[in-house]
């Protein structure tokens, strides 16, 4: 939160919209007589996803799989549930919209602390900064990650943004590496400085145990049972490890770059005191975009998280409702003549990603 300390949204532009569009959402589900949290659709899917995390686990650690072409593609497959679970589980838990009981939230919210990473930090990234100031450079850290990478018109151009849209893949698939080695530590002590931490009522030292024994535990079950129980060496494990983590990492990132890092989408500034000129909603639809929402397999597999707009309108719903509601929103937006950004199939999505790295990389700035 380098630039502008206090970002702050316009209440009155746009109040209306906002203000129809959420008893229009809130009617669908008082006059269908439903809950805004998971339902059963929702605890089967977690069911599917942390089973396709720790099923092929177990049965290389038993023995039943020692093949290491086999133990491979198992590695392989528990990236897959890794990602599955940060997308379906872990990710509405966070939100606080996975169950209407808050203790059984923080307790699946966990779930990312087993996968390698930090409840804690990711609420901050991504609930707090993320959600809040969506692509506003300087507060929103998903468009601020490496030098290598540039993500925003308005961040300092280098020469070698030239080929990003070449090698930025490869480098979404360290994202969950790093988060199990580095990043949560490095990123607390960012919150710290920045004064994040005060704000939610936590201390460094608070969470630096959490993080820790986090990492002592998760390590002792990737790593340690493993080389005690299975017949391999060690770089064959760190070969399934990074296997794992690579799926897993480029799974997430292909996920949520194409919803807000694509041609559509703005990178609004804040004036010098600090004001951005639209309502929060209207933020949320100039700076976000949805794809492939006419796919049920695609929406159920990533967590609803093809209708971006509708999960950063509304966090506070579980995911699983989105597609009902998206037609809501989709017609609110253009009954006020906003933007909803929408892209017809992931294919479509992430070739104007592609499209917008490679633009990212060669102009200055953008209006």
């Amino acid at each position: 939160m380098t630039n502008h300390p206090s970002v702050k949204f316009n209440p009155r532009e746009g109040k209306e919209f906002y203000s129809t569009l959420r008893k229009r959402v809130n009617n669908y589900f008082k006059e269908n007589e439903i809950s805004k949290f998971g339902n059963t659709e929702m605890y089967l899917k977690t069911v599917f996803m942390i089973a396709l995390y720790t099923a092929p686990y177990i049965l290389m650690v038993i023995g039943v799989i020692s093949s290491p072409w086999l133990m491979l593609s198992m590695t392989a497959l528990m990236g897959l549930g890794q990602a599955g679970v940060g997308l379906t589980v872990m990710h509405d838990a966070n939100h606080g919209s996975y169950s209407k009981n808050r203790r059984v939230n923080k307790i699946m919210s966990y779930t990312l602390n087993g996968l390698g990473g930090n409840t804690f930090n990711w609420q901050v990234q991504h609930n707090v900064l993320h959600h809040t100031f969506t692509n506003i450079q300087g507060m929103d850290e998903d468009i601020e990650t490496v030098p290598i990478l540039r993500f925003s018109p308005h961040t300092r151009l280098m020469k070698v943004h030239k080929f990003q849209w070449l090698y930025a893949w490869f480098f979404y698939g360290l994202m969950t590496l790093m988060w199990s080695l580095s990043k949560d530590f490095t990123q607390l002590v960012s919150f710290k400085k920045k004064g994040l931490l005060e704000s939610q009522n936590t201390s460094f030292w608070k969470e630096l145990r959490v993080i820790l024994l986090s990492k002592v535990l998760y390590y002792f079950f990737v790593l340690v049972v493993p080389m005690l129980t299975m017949e391999i060496t060690f770089w064959q494990w760190l070969l399934g490890f990074v296997v794992m983590q690579f799926i897993s990492g480029l799974g997430l990132a292909l996920i949520f770059q194409p919803a807000h890092v694509l041609e559509d989408t703005q990178y609004p500034l804040p004036d010098g005191e600090g004001n951005i000129d639209n309502n929060f909603a209207i933020h949320q639809l100039q700076t976000t975009a949805n794809f492939a929402n006419n796919s049920r397999v695609f929406g159920w597999l990533v967590g609803g998280l093809n209708h971006q707009i509708e999960h950063h309108l509304f966090p506070n719903i579980c995911h699983v409702h989105y597609r009902k509601i998206s037609k809501i929103v989709k017609e609110t937006s253009q009954e006020y003549g906003l933007p909803y950004h929408q892209k017809k199939t992931f294919m479509h999505a992430l070739l104007s990603h592609g499209k917008m790295l490679y633009k990212l990389g060669r102009i200055k700035t953008a209006a």
